[in-house]
This record gives C-alpha cells, structure tokens and sequence, in this order.
C-alpha cells in the first residue's frame, strides 16, 4: 500500500473508533458493521489494483455507512446545520424522515461509478446489480429478525418504497459521476494536458 492509502486507511480507522464510544444501538451497529468489514477485507485483497484515489471513493462511502451504521441509520443527526447555517433541514424541507440513508446511497452511486472507471452504462448495470443485491440481503436479514429490530435495521422509517428509492438514488449517483467525467475529459484543459 502507498503512503497515502495507509494514511486514508489511520483516519478511517480513526473514524470507527469514535463511533464506538458508546454507541446507543450496539448490536444494531454491529451488524451494519460486519458490511464494512466485508468491505474492508475486499480493499486488502484489490490493493494493488487499486490506486489512492480509488481507496479515497472506497473509504469515503465506507466513512458514510460508518456513520450511519452508529445512529442505525434512521436517527443520523443532521440538525447540526443549525448550529452551522442557522437553519434546520427538517424544517427547510418539510422532512419527516432522516434522509441520510439516501445520502448514503447516492454516494454508494457516485463513488462506486468513481472506483470502477467504467463506461458509462457498465458502472450503471453494475451499480444497479449491487444494490439490488443489496436490498436483497436486507430484506432476507429483516427477514429473520424481530420486527422491531427488522425496521430498524433496515431504516425504511414507514416508507414502503424504501429499497425501489435507494436503488434510484444510488443509480442517480452512477450517472452523475459518469456526466461528470465525461465532462472532464471533453472540457478544453483535460484535452490539452
């Protein structure tokens, strides 16, 4: 691993210990963990395929689902912003739900497509695999566990159309990365470097 990989990967590290300090749900995080760590044995087993700033996107949405992973993704604390911007999201936006689980998954979208580097509708079929197959296993652990711990690992928050708007969401994140670079490498000063 290069020096920056190994730097990404401290902060990360960083990053999962403070997020169990105390954590108030810890069987719930547990579980949404044992994910990153599939993940995590995933990014060692590619590491020499992988440059920095493929590890960057990897660890960036690993960051994301660690955080969410804490808070069992339907109690994020977002109104932070209010401290920040004076204004609360919730409020601004009529917001009934936590949304960040939607953030996640745009960002599974947008960084997966980074990491992958493929043509366009590649990275859109692959995204869209992986989520599918996502929401699957979701489904089969909510499946098998009480309900009330079913809804809330699953952090649908009462929205029967949960899965259908994550995979969206994540194939969204797909095409915005994908137009991004294109647009990268059609802008007149990526073709002259």
């Amino acid at each position: 691993m290069t020096r920056g990989q190994l730097w990404l990967l401290g902060a990360f590290g960083a990053l999962v210990a403070v997020t169990w300090i105390d954590p108030p749900w810890p069987a719930e995080q547990a579980l949404h963990s044992s994910l990153t760590a599939v993940a995590l044995v995933a990014l060692w087993l590619l590491r020499k395929r992988l440059d920095t700033a493929q590890c960057a996107w990897a660890l960036l949405f690993l960051a994301l689902h660690t955080i969410a992973a804490r808070w069992i993704y339907s109690f994020v604390p977002y109104d932070w912003t209010q401290v920040v911007f004076g204004v609360r999201l919730s409020e601004v936006f009529s917001w009934e739900r936590n949304h960040f689980d939607r953030l996640v998954h745009f960002a599974y979208g947008v960084c997966l497509t980074a990491i992958l580097r493929q043509k366009w509708l590649r990275s859109l079929e692959i995204v869209l695999a992986t989520s599918a197959a996502y929401e699957l296993l979701e489904w089969a652990i909510a499946m098998t566990l009480a309900p009330d711990i079913a809804e809330a690992y699953n952090g649908q928050q009462g929205d029967m159309w949960d899965a259908h708007a994550d995979m969206a969401l994540a194939a969204l994140g797909a095409l915005v990365t994908s137009l991004a670079s294109y647009a990268r490498r059609r802008s007149p000063v990526a073709t002259t470097q």
